[in-house]
């Protein structure tokens, strides 16, 4: 919440005001993207313990609980990508976006620590829906209203809690709980 994405998503709603296809458009880079993410935290997943795992999940989750609280910038210039219409131009410029984002980085840790990584993708991608669907069809009304260092708060204190709740099920799996 509050990240690129978001900016991105706003900035191609107010340049295209098409918001089905941009809506499928980050449908479509987000399955990408998390599938590749989920593909390699799975992976990477079967080299670790379980609570070892947890460990690592909630370093990660208290990591990104930090991370969030800083603001993103948007980095691309999507004017030039304007040929290309507003679903290839979503879907281009989301895929990309997420290369190394907060989403993707939580795509990784959360399928290395579940074994359904159809879920973990599903999850992931409701979870960029829910962040970016109102921002598309709010357009620029959103940008102007949302109290968005609040929502980047609260988004890293949910971080924060799952942190806990790893650190918790990793003194679990240790039997130091």
């Amino acid at each position: 919440i509050g990240d690129k994405t978001q900016l991105l998503a706003l900035i191609l709603a107010a340049r295209f005001r098409k918001p089905w296809p941009i809506i499928a458009g980050i449908v479509a880079a987000t399955l990408a993207n998390h599938a590749a993410a989920g593909a390699v935290g799975a992976w990477v997943g079967s080299f670790f313990s379980n609570a070892t795992l947890h460990w690592i999940l909630a370093a990660c989750f208290t990591a990104t609980a930090l991370w969030t609280l800083v603001p993103d910038k948007m980095d691309d210039d999507v004017s030039t990508a304007r040929k290309f219409g507003p679903f290839l131009t979503t879907l281009i410029a989301f895929f990309l976006a997420e290369m190394g984002d907060k989403t993707q980085v939580a795509t990784v840790m959360l399928a290395a620590q579940y074994p359904d990584l159809w879920l973990v993708i599903l999850g992931t991608t409701v979870g960029m829906l829910i962040a970016n669907v109102p921002v598309v069809l709010a357009g620029n009304f959103a940008a102007d209203k949302l109290p968005l260092t609040l929502i980047r708060r609260l988004a890293a204190s949910a971080f924060l809690i799952l942190a806990i709740v790893a650190v918790y099920k990793a003194m679990q799996s240790s039997g130091w709980v």
